[in-house]
């Protein structure tokens, strides 16, 4: 929670949480965000960052990465590297989220994330998902990555490291078409696993990918299962630009 008597406005800003927090003394400000959450194939990749505070910390043309196309994306991604105090990035393999769920695997690489900054947070501003443990206080904020700096930061170095991976995975295995979609749900990607067949960077606990493999479903699994959300819907659309 914010300090009592401390607002942010709804016209502050992308930089007004980090501007009311500095002026009650939390500072500094520390983003989480993820990246592949609704991807059935390939990692989910989580980040932190520390923006400066002031001219510096004000990264050109930084946005919600989902809202950025993949040019913008890039020249963003430097610039934050360029100018955060700090950066940290956990990278979470196929198998652990099948082996540990989705959510857990979520929770655990943001906290760990942060706990890679070089400079500890005094503040921990979150993009959707609170997460207890930190050691210091913080704020799960709905679609933060559209409203706080240093989510929408984060959220930019985990799409960027993320696309990278999958396009490197893509050299590995050419028929899925891992350098366009990124592993999210799309027409192609559809037919390619119904054409191949699922692969080792494949999450089998999803339910697309388990029909492919001829696996039974868990009854229940299709209501856990984060692809719900994602299968040719206007998120997974988003997310995979």
């Amino acid at each position: 929670m914010l300090p009592r008597g401390t607002a942010v406005r709804r016209d502050s800003g992308l930089y007004g949480y980090e501007r009311a927090l500095a002026r009650c003394g939390l500072t500094p400000v520390a983003g989480a965000d993820e990246a592949g959450r609704g991807a059935c194939a390939g990692p989910l990749v989580a980040a932190a960052v520390i923006l400066p505070e002031g001219k510096r910390g004000e990264v050109p043309g930084l946005a919600d990465s989902k809202l950025l196309r993949p040019a913008a994306r890039e020249r963003v991604y430097d610039q934050v590297l360029r100018r955060a105090t700090a950066v940290g990035v956990v990278v979470i393999p196929p198998g652990d989220i099948d082996r540990v769920g989705l959510h857990r695997c979520n929770i655990a690489a943001l906290r760990r994330a942060l706990a890679r900054l070089s400079t500890p947070a005094g503040y921990v501003l979150t993009d959707g998902f609170p997460v207890a443990g930190l050691g210091v206080p913080g704020l799960a904020v709905w679609k933060g990555d559209r409203v706080a700096a240093c989510i929408a930061a984060a959220s930019v170095v985990a799409k960027v490291t993320r696309d990278r991976m999958m396009v490197e995975l893509h050299a590995e295995h050419p028929q899925y078409g891992f350098d366009e979609h990124k592993g999210y749900i799309t027409a192609e990607h559809t037919s390619a696993l119904h054409a191949h067949g699922p692969c080792p960077e494949h999450r089998f606990s999803y339910v697309n990918v388990r029909a492919a493999a001829g696996l039974r479903v868990p009854v229940g699994l299709v209501e856990e299962n984060a692809l719900v959300d994602s299968i040719a819907g206007e998120i997974g659309e988003e997310e995979y630009r």
